[in-house]
């Protein structure tokens, strides 16, 4: 009985996901991005490709840690063809270093608007565009109104767009479909190599619709994430206060 009504639930949750806009994934999707556990914090245990996803950068810190690892996610989702594009008022990102994780700087189109309205502007009408993989949009503030007409703009198109927010006195309620906060965390190194390790970032998801919020240590190793250990202790800053 117990079981019955286990599968009752989860059928009127899969019904309700896709009531939401959250089809269960093509078998050839099934995998996801290569993120590890951090993909089974959204419906369906799926990146949710397709959608818009907000992420929190205070400050040039978590900005550069934020560049990161979206290039990461970037090289994933373009890997099936299309451009990208990156709309902002003042581009503070270095192209050439997105090929560290296997981003061609020239399938990255920048667009330097005038005003954070044209950037949101650029970015609604980009996402109406099918041969683009993702745009991403550097804004301190949207409304819950210009946010629906994002969402509305790829339920159409399926291009994955993120926000990149830089002011926290500005967050409110909005229908995107996480909320990311990344900051850096100090590499490691192998036992007696010298070096700069791998990028690592402490990645949080603050708000997941329809999923759960979490925790994860990330790195960037063999051109794909890996969820870090915790026995891997032994780090940079380790080794400048032993020398």
């Amino acid at each position: 009985m117990l079981a019955s009504k286990k599968d009752i639930v989860a059928q009127l949750q899969q019904q309700i996901l896709q009531w939401e806009g959250f089809a269960p994934p093509a078998a050839a999707r099934a995998k996801g991005i290569g993120m590890g556990a951090i993909e089974t914090a959204f419906p369906n245990g799926v990146f949710p490709a397709g959608a818009i996803h907000e992420m929190i950068c205070p400050d040039a810190e978590h900005t550069a840690a934020t560049g990161g690892l979206l290039a990461g996610i970037l090289n994933s989702l373009m890997k099936q063809g299309g451009a990208c594009l990156w709309i902002s008022t003042s581009r503070t990102l270095f192209p050439p270093a997105l090929s560290r994780f296997n981003v061609a700087p020239d399938r990255v189109i920048f667009i330097d608007a005038g005003t954070e309205k044209e950037v949101l502007w650029v970015m609604e009408q980009a996402l109406k565009c099918e041969g683009l993989a993702a745009v991403v949009a550097e804004v301190k503030e949207i409304s819950i109104i210009q946010s629906r007409r994002l969402q509305l703009a790829v339920e159409s198109s399926r291009v994955t767009g993120f926000l990149l927010r830089n002011d926290l006195r500005k967050l409110g309620a909005n229908t995107c479909v996480a909320r990311w906060e990344i900051s850096p965390l100090p590499s490691s190194l192998e036992e007696g190599l010298p070096g700069v390790g791998y990028p690592r970032w402490q990645v949080n998801l603050l708000r997941v619709r329809n999923g759960t919020p979490g925790s994860w240590k990330l790195e960037w190793i063999n051109d794909g994430f890996n969820e870090v250990k915790e026995e891997r202790i032994h780090t940079i800053s380790e080794n400048r206060i032993a020398g």
